[in-house]
């Protein structure tokens, strides 16, 4: 299965649910009294109304953002119903709103930058923010870190996974987030002037829950491609169990129960049942990955976890999962520096699959001493050219890559990749 799908259904056939979202129970109940706080200035009416009403105001737009968060980050795992919520998220998502405001505040400043320049430029890359928005919070979501919300390739390696229905996702999250003022149009003459400032937060806790809803669906219905681990009971409101194979139904009950037992800190046991679902099916690529995200919880296991990559990447590699293959290799980097692999076709294919997702460092460790390593061999001419384009498109050195034009020109004159680099390294007209 090509990186990024799923079997889930596309979130265009489950607008519904998105929009039904708000109207569970507990969301219900909590929209509600988040949105009648309020009138809590009334209530302190011995302290300024401006400054009680700011100050109460900031605490629901605080609230619900961080249950906002909370929906999409469980979302993303296949958690959709607020009754399997947990009580609580750990630290490093209860502080998604916050990351959210510095990416924000960055972004401010460099588009301040930007139009003290040229205003038209600036107003070019307020689109481009605005178009990047929604894969911005996708990556906060995934990574938890606002430095990797800024990130470029980052952003853009979620487009790249989402494909042509990032578009439809914009303008979705688009109408939405002019559903608010809509709803409050039709309904400001049926109401009382003291419900309106209530009626106003409601709407737009409604409408941002629904966007968390929407956001978190994608980002599940294209876990693997992101590189999102799903929690046990992921997609409980999915397709009825008649309608799954033996094999997939084997499948999510030994993740289940794998995620059960590293759940309740018992790695050896999880490890167990890992390692033998992968011997006893060496060409799933779950079972596969299963092992390996297992591997990686015990630091005792750090040959098996190399050698077993090995294995995984070259599956991975095989069914075009090259982006899980690179992060595959870089779980590996973490733990051991000098891991590598060991087949020259791989090592290729590895390094342009971190190339197309925007890794340029990543691509030339790869390569490093490919010619050494494999000599002889006939793919060295193709990795020399894609060090060459990886520095000169990729960092912007091409002063670096002209040694290695005349290494190729000196070796290899009549290949391809010469004149492919020799064309990368030409004098501007």
């Amino acid at each position: 299965m090509p990186a990024g799908k799923s079997a889930v259904k596309p979130f265009w056939h489950r607008l519904n649910k998105f929009f039904a979202f708000p109207f569970q129970g507990a969301p219900l109940v909590y929209g509600l009294v988040l949105a009648f706080c309020s009138l809590l200035p009334e209530v302190f009416f011995f302290l300024p109304r401006v400054f009680m009403w700011l100050i109460v105001e900031i605490g629901i737009l605080l609230a619900a953002s961080r249950y906002g968060f909370k929906v999409a980050v469980l979302g993303s795992r296949g958690i959709s119903r607020a009754s399997d919520f947990p009580s609580r998220l750990d630290d490093e998502w209860s502080s998604l709103p916050w990351k959210l405001f510095g990416v924000f505040v960055v972004q401010g400043f460099v588009l301040g930058l930007v139009a003290s320049v040229n205003a038209k430029l600036a107003t070019a890359a307020t689109f481009v923010l605005s178009f990047l928005f929604p894969a911005t919070v996708i990556v906060l979501v995934q990574s938890g870190s606002a430095m990797r919300a800024l990130n470029p390739a980052a952003i853009w390696g979620v487009v790249r996974v989402l494909g042509a229905p990032y578009l439809a996702l914009c303008l979705f999250l688009f109408l939405l987030s002019s559903g608010a003022q809509v709803a409050l149009a039709l309904l400001l003459p049926l109401v009382s002037l003291w419900l309106l400032v209530p009626l106003f937060n409601f709407a737009f806790i409604y409408f941002g829950w629904v966007m968390a809803s929407l956001l978190g669906y994608v980002m599940y219905q294209h876990h693997e491609g992101l590189d999102i681990d799903l929690l046990p009971g992921a997609g409980a409101d999915e397709a009825p169990p008649e309608r799954r194979s033996p094999e997939q139904i084997a499948r999510q009950e030994t993740d289940a129960l794998v995620a059960e037992l590293v759940t309740e800190g018992d790695i050896p046991a999880a490890l167990t049942i890992a390692y033998e679902d992968q011997r006893l099916r060496p060409n799933d690529v779950a079972a596969l990955r299963r092992y390996h995200r297992v591997l990686l919880m015990d630091a005792d296991k750090t040959p098996t976890l190399l050698e077993h990559a090995k294995r995984l990447i070259a599956l991975l590699l095989q069914q075009e999962l090259g982006a899980e293959a690179v992060k595959a290799w870089q779980d590996c980097r973490a733990r051991e520096p000098a891991f590598v692999i060991e087949d020259a076709g791989q090592t290729l294919a590895l390094a342009r699959a971190a190339w197309r997702a925007g890794d340029a460092q990543a691509a030339l460790a790869m390569l490093r001493s490919f010619d050494k390593r494999f000599r002889g061999h006939a793919a060295i001419p193709q990795a020399y050219e894609l060090i060459a384009r990886v520095l000169t498109q990729g960092m912007h050195r091409a002063d670096m890559a002209r040694p290695v034009l005349a290494v190729l020109e000196e070796r290899y004159p009549d290949s391809e990749a010469t004149r492919e680099v020799r064309w990368l390294l030409r004098d501007p007209v």
